[in-house]
């Protein structure tokens, strides 16, 4: 059998995922985390990644990070395939290529620096001249220039994940990935933050993926992208144009604009939605037809 040749994705995409499979292995134990998903994530674009704990968000931030590789599929990031990577590509990828927010800021910040110090300290280990002015640079982006000689035992949750989102920035990425950063803070600083990552990809054209567990930010982003199972199942898409904050609409006017729609796997296959399966009385594994009716395909359970 010939083997298949993956081809990099067309110019305009920064991330492409074909079946994507993550199996992890212990002495006798084997978990899929990934089972076969897809995405496409266009370059300069804004958009989030939904899903309940276990559902395989994680596992893809990892693999978007560099932190991880797949077990099978095949996935492209800015034209290159990152499973060809070695370990020299995989640093270059991290130095250059992608920024990382965590959802813990332990893993992002230095206690005992102020926050232009903290801002500085990959670009000083990466051996970044103009680090200082950069650096200030940086935090004017996410609005904190007044706070650069604050420590972080002087500044709030949110002031502190717009230093982590600084920091991220450092090196310049074309990729931003965010893991839950609005996950411990109240509503008024979580719009505030989603407006840094909004202003961010609009200036700099940076493409920011945000994951989290929270279902409410498809009320706050263009796209976003729900993974049930280990794989795509939805993506609700906003059928306005963006708003100019977080925040700014009702929420009647956010229900309004905004669509949900299922998602084809390159295979052709589609997740139901758990609450129409039960309203039929079906469950996995059962038998149903499918038939052609007039432009539009119907699902019937088989009696």
């Amino acid at each position: 059998m010939p083997k298949r040749v993956m081809l990099a994705p067309p110019e305009n995409v920064m991330v492409q995922a074909d079946n994507l499979v993550k199996i992890y292995k212990s002495s006798d134990v084997e978990v899929m985390a990934l089972q076969g998903l897809d995405l496409t994530v266009e370059r300069g674009e804004l958009m989030g990644i939904v899903g309940a704990s276990g559902s395989g968000k994680s596992t893809l931030l990892n693999m978007l990070g560099g932190l991880d590789k797949p077990s099978a599929g095949s996935l492209f990031i800015d034209g290159r395939d990152m499973l060809k990577f070695g370990e020299k590509d995989l640093i270059e990828y991290k130095r250059k290529t992608v920024g990382f927010v965590w959802q813990n800021n332990a893993r992002n910040l230095i206690p005992y620096l102020t926050a232009q110090q903290n801002v500085e300290m990959p670009m000083l280990l990466s051996g970044y001249s103009g680090r200082s002015q950069r650096a200030v640079e940086l935090l004017d982006m996410v609005g904190l220039s007044h706070r650069k000689n604050s420590r972080l035992d002087q500044m709030s949750g949110g002031e502190q994940q717009r230093v982590a989102i600084a920091i991220a920035l450092s090196n310049n990425p074309k990729l931003l990935l965010a893991d839950e950063p609005t996950g411990s803070v109240d509503t008024a600083t979580s719009n505030l933050i989603l407006d840094v990552f909004r202003e961010l990809n609009r200036v700099m054209g940076v493409t920011v993926i945000i994951v989290t567990h929270d279902t409410k930010l498809s009320k706050q982003i263009d796209r976003v992208v729900a993974i049930r199972d280990g794989k795509t199942s939805t993506e609700m898409l906003r059928r306005t144009s963006p708003i100019r904050s977080f925040g700014e609409l009702t929420e009647e006017q956010e229900e309004a604009a905004q669509e949900e729609v299922s998602v084809l796997d390159r295979a052709g296959r589609l997740q139901i939605p758990k609450e129409y399966l039960e309203e039929l009385g079906l469950k996995g594994g059962d038998k149903v037809r499918v038939e052609l009716e007039e432009g539009k395909i119907s699902i019937y359970p088989r009696r």
